[in-house]
C-alpha cells in the first residue's frame, strides 16, 4: 500500500513548514556548484505542493533564504535571487490552475527590487486563490521577526495605547509576520541536520519535528508522505497527560 492510502484523512496537519537544507551538498556530490542544486530543488517543491494539494494541507511553508543566508558567498546569493525570480515567473500558470494562493514572511524591504517587483506582481496574480497557501520565508530570521515584534508592543507601550500588563501570547502573535497564519503543526528538516536554524521559533512550541536524512533535491511526494504518518503516529498533548486528551 502506497503512503498516501495509509493517511487519516481526518488528521491532516494543516500547516506543514519546511526546511529545505542539502542543496549545496547534493551539488557538491554530483560534480557541480552549488547553485545547481538550488534549481533542481525546485523540482522539489513542487513535489511537496501537489502531496500537499492530495492530502488536503493548507499552508506550506518554505525556508527560502535566512537574514543569515546573506553571508554566503556573493556569487550563490546573487544566483538564488535570480532563481528565485526565474522560478516565480516560471510556476505562476500552474500555481494558478491548482489555486494556490502565495504569502510571504520577512524583510521584504532588504530583497533586491527585481525580486520584490516579482513577488507583488505574483501575489496579486494569485490573490483570491486559497485551495492551498505557499508561504515563502525570504529574507527571514526568528529572532528578526520576534525583535520587531518587541519594538512594535514597546512603541504602542510607550504611546499609551496598550499597557504593559496587556501584552500576552495572542497580542505578540499578532505582531508577527504570520499573524494570520495558524502555527505549523508539523516542521520538517531535510539532509540529515537536527537544529531549527533561527526559524519560526515562537510558532514552533508545540509542532511536531520531523527529521529525515534525504537532500532536499532528493526529496519527494512520498518523503512528505512519510513525514506526515509520523506525525500521524505521535501523540500532540500540549503539555496534558495522556488521559486528559482522551
Amino acid at each position: 500500500m502506497k503512503s498516501l492510502e495509509k493517511i487519516d484523512k481526518n488528521n491532516i496537519p494543516q500547516h506543514i513548514a519546511i526546511i529545505m537544507d542539502g542543496n549545496g551538498r547534493w551539488a557538491k556530490k554530483q560534480g557541480q556548484e552549488r547553485l545547481y542544486g538550488h534549481s533542481i530543488g525546485v523540482e522539489s517543491v513542487r513535489e511537496s505542493l501537489n502531496a500537499c494539494i492530495s492530502m488536503g494541507v493548507k499552508y506550506l511553508t518554505l525556508y527560502t533564504f535566512s537574514t543569515e543566508n546573506w553571508n554566503r558567498p556573493k556569487e550563490e546569493v546573487d544566483g538564488i535571487m535570480n532563481l528565485l525570480v526565474q522560478t516565480i515567473s516560471n510556476e505562476l500558470e500552474l500555481l494558478k490552475e491548482n489555486e494556490i494562493g502565495l504569502l510571504v514572511i520577512g524583510d521584504e524591504e532588504g530583497l533586491p527590487d527585481s525580486c520584490r517587483e516579482e513577488l507583488q506582481e505574483a501575489k496579486d496574480v494569485l490573490s483570491g486563490y486559497n485551495k492551498l497557501y505557499i508561504v515563502l520565508a525570504l529574507n527571514y530570521s526568528a529572532r528578526w521577526e520576534i525583535k520587531q515584534a518587541i519594538k512594535n508592543i514597546s512603541e504602542k507601550v510607550k504611546a499609551g495605547s496598550i499597557d504593559s500588563n496587556a501584552i500576552t501570547d495572542e497580542l505578540v502573535s499578532s505582531e508577527l509576520c504570520t499573524k494570520n497564519i495558524p502555527d505549523p503543526e508539523l516542521i520538517i528538516r531535510t539532509s540529515g541536520e537536527h537544529r531549527i536554524s533561527n526559524f519560526l521559533l515562537w510558532q514552533l512550541a508545540y509542532s511536531e519535528l520531523y527529521f529525515t536524512e534525504v537532500l532536499w533535491p532528493d526529496f519527494k511526494s512520498e518523503d512528505l508522505y512519510l513525514a506526515v504518518l509520523d506525525y500521524q503516529s505521535r501523540e500532540r498533548r500540549f503539555g496534558q497527560t495522556s488521559e486528559q486528551i482522551i
